[in-house]
């Protein structure tokens, strides 16, 4: 007996196990960063913002530094807009923006890495073309190790 509850004990969850809301490289969907932001203040738990964009494989371009797409004004305030209203409810933010030649990958592995309680995946769906969210909804589903809200 006192062996099996000393093996319940080495299986407790973390502790602290974020709420993370993501996108792919266009604005939040209201809906999704408003639910993310009351997950994170109803839990006690941080938020992580995450903007995932895709890397093109241009060698010449990563090397003189343009391979930064630029981001209109009216874009970073909506990037920065869900973390924003955490903060100001007392909710840790942590913003991320992660290039990679393989966005949903990236996506899936900071999401082991940071294992979340709740993975938002909040693009605005009028912004993102339906295959790429059709692709990225569906192995967000299949392999994410958490709670998954999709807009």
């Amino acid at each position: 007996m006192e062996a099996a509850s000393r093996v319940a004990e080495g299986v407790r969850a973390p502790s602290s196990r974020p709420v993370l809301l993501a996108t792919m490289g266009v604005p939040f969907d209201p809906e999704a960063a408003t639910f993310a932001v009351d997950a994170a203040v109803e839990a006690g738990q941080a938020l992580i913002v995450v903007n995932v964009v895709e890397l093109p494989p241009l060698t010449m371009s990563v090397r003189m530094g343009y391979d930064q797409l630029p981001e209109t004004d009216a874009d970073a305030d909506a990037f920065r807009a869900p973390a924003v209203l955490a903060q100001s409810l007392g909710v840790r933010v942590e913003r991320i923006r992660v290039r990679s030649l393989r966005p949903v990958e990236a996506l899936l592995e900071l999401t082991a890495e940071r294992a979340p309680s709740l993975l938002v995946f909040g693009p605005d769906l009028a912004r993102i073309k339906r295959r790429i969210y059709r692709k990225a909804a569906k192995a967000i589903r299949d392999r994410a190790s958490c709670l998954v809200w999709l807009a």
